[in-house]
């Protein structure tokens, strides 16, 4: 019998006390036990610590105590935290929870899992990406509305070249795979969409599946770094789609969504 599957849970914070309790509090109301949550804090100088700390504390009198790894230090920006979260992740799938950002329900992880295991069954192989729908909320945690974007039933690399159909805190990603692609710090603000990419054609390569969960897997805290620095990401989503997708096929995609725009009722 194989041993259940692990998945770790990345954080990444920099003085997020106001939004970090409730990221946690949605890792410690999961009903699947096999758990790796890491933190990774760059240096923070408010509450962010003590509330980890707390959290640590609470775990550690747990009926069933979870494996928290926590990391605080300098780092060199979010994806060099990123890195370093991939670095310390031991388990089969990552994916990317940060302060603000909650699984959507307490039987997230476990509907993750056995959506890895179903599709392992049918092909012999875990499946390179298990994804799933994000609600948004805001900063009170309320809900917002779903994601203007909707996850494709069939999701490929190429699927992405029309935009990240799949938010990057529904994205779960066998960490094998994860950790040979890594982030690259040469972009600022979208090296999440480069990663996703050239992770699923890695996974495409190996004839792995990526499996679609059919649910609301994240609640996606509608605040992120990307959209304070919109015009400054699109740049780069577009140096990223011309070099995995063409120049060609990037303009023409490019004319396609400002003609959309202009015709849409």
């Amino acid at each position: 019998m194989n041993p259940p599957l692990k998945i770790t849970i990345a954080t990444v914070t920099y003085n997020a006390a106001a939004l970090i309790e409730r990221t946690i509090a949605s890792v410690e109301a999961q009903d699947y036990p096999h758990v790796q949550h890491v933190i990774v804090d760059g240096n923070s100088q408010d509450g962010t610590l003590a509330a980890i700390h707390h959290y640590q504390e609470r775990n550690s009198l747990a009926e069933q105590p979870r494996e928290i790894n926590c990391l605080s230090e300098p780092d060199e920006g979010l994806y060099d935290a990123m890195n370093k979260a991939l670095d310390m992740a031991t388990g089969d799938y990552i994916v990317f929870l940060n302060a603000g950002d909650c699984l959507h329900e307490a039987s997230t992880l476990a509907t993750v899992a056995a959506a890895a295991q179903q599709g392992a069954s049918e092909t012999g192989a875990l499946p390179a990406v298990v994804y799933g729908h994000t609600d948004l909320v805001d900063a009170e945690g309320q809900y917002v509305g779903p994601r203007r974007l909707v996850p494709p039933a069939v999701l490929t690399w190429r699927s992405f070249r029309s935009g990240m159909l799949v938010c990057h805190q529904a994205f779960y990603a066998r960490t094998d795979l994860a950790k040979a692609a890594r982030y690259d710090r040469q972009y600022r603000f979208s090296a999440d969409f480069d990663w996703c990419i050239r992770l699923m054609r890695q996974g495409a390569k190996l004839r792995l599946r990526n499996v679609h969960t059919q649910t609301v897997l994240a609640d996606y805290l509608n605040e992120g770094m990307t959209l304070r620095n919109h015009k400054a990401s699109l740049k780069e989503r577009f140096h990223i789609m011309c070099r995995h997708y063409g120049v060609v096929t990037t303009l023409a995609l490019h004319a396609w969504f400002v003609i959309r725009s202009i015709v849409k009722p």
